[in-house]
């Protein structure tokens, strides 16, 4: 039986297993649905406080950043490595796959926590997912790969301090399919891809995704 209390239990009875246009190498649990699995997720927020699906949907920017480091093993290979705001931990996946040393998924959401470990054992691959909110930690990664993560004033301005900082010694991507709140300023471009959506969550039928190193 499913409970709302058993995380696993409900991404098992709510998606199926799929792949990412851009990214067919990694099967990921997803909502094959777009509307039930909103409104299964939405009772369960009412009841738990927790965040809308986000973690079910391989969006343009970890999708991006999931190609761009299968295509580019040696960006990441032997190296310590955050996939930050992971969603269900496409990038995560993809870098354990391209050699990184140690590979973390920070999500402050605890359903797409679950998403990612079940993601990562349907990939055959170990992840280590942080628990809590990151930002405001000491860096201990060599990379931090962000996708997607400027759509909301509020999120921007909560991560972005703390994301500059982190330049300061390690690398830091953003992969953005053109959001409202992307900063205008100290972004460097080191990647563009082409990455088809839906309808269902965005305007259009592909989104334009340029991945970008974030300067201190």
């Amino acid at each position: 039986m499913v409970t709302r209390a058993d995380p696993a239990a409900f991404i098992c009875a709510n998606t199926g297993q799929g792949t990412a246009p851009l990214v067919p190498e990694i099967v990921l649990y997803l909502a094959t649905e777009i509307t039930p699995i909103w409104q299964a997720t939405e009772d369960w927020l009412r009841e738990r406080a927790l965040q809308p699906p986000y973690w079910a949907f391989a969006w343009p920017g970890g999708q991006a950043l999931a190609r761009h480091v299968l295509d580019n093993p040696t960006l990441v290979s032997g190296k310590r490595v955050l996939d930050f705001a992971a969603g269900g931990g496409i990038a995560a996946i993809a870098c354990v796959h391209a050699g990184a040393a140690e590979v973390e998924a920070a999500e402050i959401d605890e359903i797409a926590r679950a998403a990612i470990r079940l993601n990562a054992a349907a990939n055959g691959v170990a992840i280590t997912v942080a628990t809590g909110d990151v930002v405001g930690a000491a860096c201990r990664w060599d990379v931090v790969l962000c996708g997607d993560v400027c759509y909301e004033a509020p999120m921007t301005g909560h991560i972005l301090p703390w994301l500059r900082s982190i330049a300061d010694v390690a690398e830091v991507w953003i992969a953005d399919p053109g959001r409202a709140y992307l900063p205008n300023s100290g972004l460097s471009p080191i990647g563009q891809y082409v990455v088809p959506t839906v309808l269902e969550l965005e305007d259009r039928t592909e989104r334009q995704v340029v991945l970008y190193r974030l300067a201190p």
